[in-house]
């Protein structure tokens, strides 16, 4: 018998390794500019079921309810009230001793008889009332004249003295004054203004009975003497 033939085995082909490469590191990609992303535009459909679901303009007609216009009503005349003229100044002096202010008449001279005479009453009861409390000044500090042994007391005494003697003091130039004011009635005159010869006016002189000033020159003479200080 022949032999068997013994099978030869090749050799099985090594299969190459695989050569490893570097990675190379991706390149940066360039930066895109954001989009303007358009608004986003309502659905036809959500359109028409809007449509849909709003009312009928004539159901909104029958379902309000019907308002009537007013009438025009034009406006009613208000007849204009007559002004009443303003009453005397109450802080004058005429008032003050009780006289009643004197009532101007249309086209009465200034200066006449009787303004002369109703200056010439209020001024002497002026002057009388004056008197009368610089005598009873007098009286009152004889008969209060005494001597506190507590020191305060007498402080306070004293302090009141000088003050009543401050007043009688002006009350005493305003006499001066008043009697200044009876002469220039005596020589027709007082209510004429002593700088610029203009009338000084009845109420002005019923307010200030000794007034040798109209009341332009009066503030003028105030403000240079705020100047002057």
């Amino acid at each position: 018998m022949p032999a068997a033939k013994s099978k030869v085995t090749k050799p099985k082909a090594r299969k190459a390794a695989p050569v490893k490469t570097k990675a190379k590191a991706p390149s940066p990609k360039p930066k895109m500019k954001p989009k303007a992303v358009a608004p986003a535009k309502s659905k036809p459909k959500a359109k028409a079921k809007a449509k849909a679901s709003a009312p009928k303009p004539s159901t909104l007609k029958k379902a309000l309810p019907k308002f009537k216009r007013a009438p025009l009503v034009a406006p009613k005349k208000i007849a204009a009230k007559p002004v009443a003229p303003r009453p005397a100044s109450t802080s004058s002096q005429v008032t003050a001793l009780g006289f009643a202010p004197y009532q101007e008449r249309k086209g009465e001279a200034y200066m006449n008889e009787k303004q002369v005479e109703h200056f010439r009453r209020v001024l002497h009861a002026w002057k009388r009332q004056l008197m009368e409390e610089v005598d009873r000044t007098v009286h009152h500090m004889q008969d209060e004249a005494a001597n506190y042994p507590d020191p305060n007391d007498r402080a306070s005494q004293e302090e009141e003295i000088t003050l009543e003697l401050r007043a009688r003091d002006r009350e005493r130039k305003l006499i001066k004054k008043i009697d200044e004011a009876l002469t220039s009635l005596d020589m027709g005159e007082y209510g004429y203004c002593d700088i610029c010869g203009v009338e000084i006016g009845i109420r002005r002189l019923e307010a200030r009975p000794t007034a040798t000033q109209c009341i332009d020159c009066k503030i003028l003479e105030e403000i240079r003497e705020k100047q002057m200080a």
